[in-house]
């Protein structure tokens, strides 16, 4: 038997029906009646708690970058300080975390940019410039020491980011690959040594003067 929500949990019901319908529909192909149907509340009880349908996009919005706010703190305790070999993996799976089980949040970012702008693209700016900063931050900072090579940093961040996010619908494109196939941990682990391979530099192989390949000794 259905129980009567309490008016606590209303608001979430709302918002988490929201997260759902335009993450599937779009802003402008969702309605509020829509919305209130799957919360199983009335549309009069909607909009008693949101003014505007803007304010359950923002709302919707909220509550998906929420549910990620923990692995957003990445670069904490001394990141800039850690080998690639060590960091980037985390990058990558953080982005790749996303991407695969909060694939609702890439979707409504991108409606937020194409279909309201204004406040939603604020929201987007709030919560992610920090994250996109702190990575491109990182790169810059090991390029400088010599640890990655030196490109633009932030084209590498937003290649990275797309990459992800992208890659494995663009794959199915592409006859024979399996990444679109792949599971969460395959596809950090194949990404990871993509991106190592590009950005860190090669060590040159010293040999003798003789050419015979063997390792020169320092006198």
């Amino acid at each position: 038997m259905a129980t009567t929500p309490t008016a606590s949990e209303v608001p979430g019901r709302i918002a988490r029906a929201a997260v759902a319908l335009f993450s599937r529909q779009g802003y402008h192909g969702t309605s509020t009646r829509e919305i209130a149907r799957l919360a199983d509340v009335s549309e009069v009880t909607v909009f008693r708690y949101f003014d505007h349908k803007e304010d359950i996009f923002l709302s919707a919005l909220q509550s998906c970058f929420n549910s990620i706010e923990p692995r957003l703190n990445l670069f904490d305790h001394g990141s800039e300080s850690r080998a690639p070999e060590a960091m980037l993996p985390k990058i990558l799976s953080l982005l790749v975390d996303t991407a695969k089980f909060s694939p609702e949040l890439t979707r409504l970012v991108a409606i937020a940019f194409l279909e309201l702008h204004g406040k939603a693209e604020e929201v987007c700016f709030e919560r992610l410039t920090p994250l996109f900063t702190a990575i491109a931050g990182y790169l810059a900072t090991n390029m400088q020491n010599g640890s990655l090579r030196n490109l633009d940093p932030a084209i590498v961040t937003a290649a990275m980011a797309l990459t992800v996010i992208a890659q494995p619908e663009l794959s199915k494109l592409i006859t024979g690959s399996a990444l679109s196939r792949m599971s969460g941990r395959e596809s950090i682990d194949e990404y990871s040594r993509f991106w190592l391979t590009v950005l860190v530099p090669k060590i040159p192989e010293h040999t003798d003067p003789d050419g015979s390949g063997k390792e020169a000794l320092e006198v």
